[in-house]
């Protein structure tokens, strides 16, 4: 049986890892992780090696398949360090290819790219893009794009929506911490609900592998659970299956967006360690609408193996199992 040989980047962060763990020990597959952290919990069948991207060239593997998972995904930043950890790790990984004879690249962007500070249904994957951006994740990671999309050997980017699972820091944990201490508003939209698509990782990392064993990508993929959510709605509903207090107050979106930008001015002038309790970005994501239209990802691979509803009752129970 002949193998797949896969390289990930970013595998000790959330999405790699999970990629790695959900795959390990299929015969057809022989898997290789890459990351900045030691990790000691993977299988024995996945070779993981702590190394930083620009020492890639160090590695004893030649991949059929890179998955270049790795990126500053946190919301908050400096131009500088998302430059760096987004933009010029994407060129290592690019030139590593080329130094092992261009193997497939499958680049993780994010839908983050479309964000403007509007409603936005349906977003086809040939939208436009930029100049302006909802913040300086979006912009290195279309700036990522861009130089993937000169490589020569076979590649696809992956625009996903929001992704929520276990190792998941950024999407939802902030929000349940709020809520438990009470800090957490609903946001006032208008007279438009918001609606968003979210997907769980497992879900995303099915797609990968899809994409890593498709006979032919096209060149970028809008990737969801293809079930858009009330956002107020599902987070309300969220709050009480996990038996959290519920937003006290509302906030309006404009008031909600102008108070977040008198933090992020705060938080660069003084300057301020950590991040700003609020930002635009995030604000925009659960105040707007930003929909993702998933033909393309739906005619060359099927629909999600599970549903989104199940997957997202799953991961209620595993919030309360461990306490989370």
């Amino acid at each position: 049986m002949k193998q797949t040989k896969i390289l990930v980047t970013g595998a000790s962060g959330f999405i790699g890892a999970t990629f790695l763990k959900r795959f390990a020990g299929r015969e057809n597959l022989l898997l290789c992780g890459a990351g900045r952290r030691p990790v000691h919990d993977f299988p024995p069948s996945v070779r993981y090696v702590p190394v930083t991207l620009d020492q890639l060239d160090s590695l004893d593997f030649q991949p059929d398949v890179v998955i270049h998972a790795a990126g500053r995904c946190s919301p908050w930043g400096s131009p500088q360090e998302y430059q760096q950890d987004n933009v010029a790790t994407t060129r290592q990984v690019i030139d590593f290819c080329h130094r092992r004879g261009f193997p497939r690249l499958i680049f993780l962007s994010t839908a983050a790219v479309y964000y403007r500070f509007a409603h936005q249904q349906d977003i086809p994957e040939n939208a436009p893009i930029g100049p302006a951006f909802t913040s300086e994740y979006g912009r290195s990671k279309y700036q990522a794009e861009q130089q993937v999309a000169d490589y020569p050997g076979e590649k696809t980017i992956f625009r996903p929506c929001a992704v929520f699972g276990p190792g998941d820091r950024l999407l939802l944990p902030p929000l349940v911490k709020a809520a438990r201490l009470r800090k957490l508003p609903g946001l006032d939209s208008g007279a438009v609900a918001s609606r968003a698509d979210l997907m769980h990782v497992d879900t995303l990392c099915d797609y990968l592998l899809s994409a890593a064993t498709h006979p032919r990508l096209r060149p970028c993929y809008n990737i969801s659970a293809n079930c858009p959510v009330e956002t107020q709605k599902f987070l309300c509903d969220l709050l009480h299956q996990l038996g959290l207090p519920q937003p006290e107050k509302k906030v309006r979106l404009n008031l909600a967006l102008r108070a977040a930008s008198l933090m992020e001015l705060l938080w660069r002038w003084l300057p301020l360690k950590g991040e700003p309790p609020i930002t635009r970005f995030g604000v925009a994501v659960f105040g707007y609408s930003a929909t993702l239209d998933v033909s393309h990802m739906l005619n060359d691979f099927g629909p999600p193996a599970v549903g989104f509803h199940p997957l997202l009752a799953r991961f209620i129970q595993y919030y309360r199992v461990n306490n989370l």
